[in-house]
C-alpha cells in the first residue's frame, strides 16, 4: 500500500511526500495534510477504470462472503474467483475450485485469510523494490490482480452493488462526477448465462441515476468505451463501429473511445489508423480519449503515440508521461487545449517515477499546460477516490510553490476538460463553487 506519511520536512523533500509503507499504515501516517486535501472538493475523476474502482477491503469483506462464491489458487500464487450454482469445471490455471464458505468454515483464523485475499487484489508488498525489480514484473502483478478482481465484479448481481459502492467511495472523497473507462466486460449469472453490452450500459445508467437521485450534489457518470491495444485491426474496427452505435443509442452516457493496456507491450496508435479513421470517414463524431505517452522510452513507436493522439484529435491525453520529451507536441497540445490526465500514484507504482519532484507533470504545470489529476486504478493501489493522488500532485509535483490556488485550479480543470456539455459543465461548476466556498470558510474558522 502507498500512503502519505507524517514526515519531517527533509523526508518530504526527499520522497516527494510519499513513501512505500513497509507494513500497514498507522493512524498518523494518513496524516493531517492528506486529510485536509481530502476535505477539499476535488471536482471530477476523469481517468479511472471500471473494474478497479472500489476498495479491495469491500470486495473481500462483502463480495467474497456472498453465497456461491468459489476460489481457485492458480499457478504462481495468484487467485481467481467465480460465482456458480454448482462446482465449476476445471479450466486453464484453475483445476480445482473451492467454495469459499466451506473453506473459511475450516479455518482457525479466517481474518488472516481475508487479509491475504486483500493483498492478492492489490499491489501491496512489504518490500516493493524486491518484489517489483522492473516495470515488467510490476505490470505482470498488475494484470494478475486485474484478473482476480474480474471474476468478482463481472458477476451480474455484484456488478450493480459494486458500481454503487464505487460511487459511494468517490463521493465520500468529495468527487462529484466520474468518467469511467470500460471495456464492457461480459457480465454473467449464477447459471453461467452471459449478458450483452447493452445490459451493462443500462446497468451503468440505472445505478448512476439512482445514486444521483439519492445524492443531489453528484452529477453522474459517463463511459469512455475501451478496447485493448493488443487486438487486431479488424477487432478494433469492430469495436469502433460498436462504439458509434452505442453512442447513438446512449448519447448522454457514452463519452467516447480509448485504447488501453500497457503501451510498451501493445501496438501503437498508428497501427490502428484505418480503424480510428472510421468515424471521420463516416461523418460521425466519436471523441477519442487516448492513453498516450505512458512510457519512459524514447524514440520508439510507443513514443510516437503522443503525436498520433493529437493527429486523431484526442480530446484529452491519458497519462502523457513522455510529453515533455517532445517540445513541439507539447506546444501543440497546449495550444489545442488538450488536457493531460495525470495519475501520480499509478506512475509511481508502475515504476515510471520514484521521486514525485521529478514527475514530468511538474514541467507541464509550470508552463501552464492543462492538467487534470486522477487515480487510474485505486483498487490495485490500495487507495480510494482522488485524495491520495491530489496529495502527491500537491506535495510532490507542485513543489514548494503549490498552494490552495493550485488545488483549486486542478479541481476546476477536471470540470472544464470533462466531456460534459457546456450546460452541464456550468451546473457542475456552480455546485462545485458552493462547496469550495464552504471548504475555504471552514479552513478560516
Amino acid at each position: 500500500m502507498w500512503c502519505p506519511q507524517s514526515t519531517s520536512k527533509g523526508d518530504a523533500e526527499a520522497t516527494g511526500g510519499l513513501q512505500a509503507d513497509r507494513g500497514q499504515c498507522d493512524s498518523d501516517s494518513e496524516g493531517a495534510a492528506a486529510e485536509r486535501i481530502s476535505a477539499q472538493i476535488e471536482g471530477a475523476a476523469l481517468h479511472v477504470h471500471s473494474s478497479v474502482l472500489a476498495s479491495a477491503e469491500w470486495l473481500v469483506r462483502n463480495v467474497t462472503y456472498r453465497p456461491h462464491c468459489y476460489i481457485c489458487f492458480a499457478w504462481g500464487g495468484s487467485v481467481r474467483f467465480l460465482f456458480s450454482d454448482g462446482q465449476p469445471y476445471p479450466r486453464w490455471e484453475c483445476l480445482y475450485w473451492q467454495l469459499l464458505e466451506s473453506l473459511r468454515a475450516g479455518m482457525a483464523n479466517p481474518d488472516e485469510f481475508d487479509n491475504s485475499l486483500v493483498r492478492n487484489l492489490t499491489l501491496f508488498t512489504e518490500d516493493p523494490e524486491a518484489a517489483y525489480p522492473s516495470q515488467e514484473s510490476v505490470w505482470a502483478r498488475f494484470d494478475d490482480a486485474f484478473l482476480a478482481i474480474s471474476g468478482l465484479v463481472t458477476y451480474a448481481p455484484v456488478f450493480r452493488d459494486y458500481l454503487y459502492q464505487s460511487l459511494e467511495e468517490f463521493y465520500g472523497d468529495n468527487v462529484m462526477y466520474l468518467e469511467i473507462r470500460s471495456g464492457l466486460s461480459k457480465t454473467y449469472e449464477l447459471d453461467g448465462s452471459i449478458h450483452d453490452k447493452v445490459w451493462s450500459l443500462k446497468a451503468y445508467q440505472d445505478v448512476s441515476a439512482k445514486f444521483s437521485a439519492e445524492h443531489p450534489d453528484f452529477l453522474g457518470i459517463r463511459i469512455i468505451l475501451s478496447s485493448h491495444r493488443i487486438q487486431s485491426v479488424s477487432m478494433i474496427k469492430a469495436a469502433v463501429m460498436d462504439a458509434i452505435e452505442m453512442q447513438k443509442n446512449f448519447p448522454e452516457l457514452i463519452a467516447g473511445f480509448d485504447l488501453v493496456g500497457r503501451e510498451d507491450d501493445g501496438r501503437p496508435l498508428w497501427y490502428f489508423r484505418e480503424a480510428l479513421s472510421l468515424p471521420a470517414d463516416l461523418g460521425v463524431n466519436l471523441p477519442y480519449y487516448f492513453h498516450a505517452g505512458e512510457t519512459d522510452l524514447e524514440g520508439t513507436d510507443v513514443d510516437a503515440n503522443l503525436l498520433d493522439a493529437l493527429l486523431f484529435n484526442s480530446s484529452r491525453i491519458g497519462h502523457g508521461y513522455a510529453l515533455p520529451h517532445h517540445p513541439l507536441v507539447k506546444e501543440l497540445s497546449r495550444k489545442k487545449g488538450v488536457a493531460v490526465e495525470v495519475c501520480p500514484i499509478s506512475n509511481q507504482v508502475l515504476k515510471l517515477v520514484s521521486d514525485m519532484r521529478n514527475h514530468p507533470a511538474a514541467v507541464l504545470m509550470t508552463e501552464g499546460h492543462p492538467v487534470v489529476i486522477s487515480s487510474d486504478d485505486p483498487t490495485l493501489f490500495g487507495t480510494s477516490g482522488l485524495s491520495y493522488d491530489f496529495y502527491e500532485a500537491f506535495v510532490g509535483i507542485g513543489g514548494l510553490s503549490a498552494n490552495l490556488g493550485t488545488l483549486k485550479e486542478l479541481a476546476m480543470n477536471s470540470i472544464k476538460y470533462s466531456s460534459l456539455s457546456p450546460v452541464l459543465k456550468k451546473a457542475l461548476l456552480d455546485m462545485w463553487q458552493k462547496k469550495w466556498d464552504k471548504f475555504i470558510s471552514d479552513q478560516c474558522q
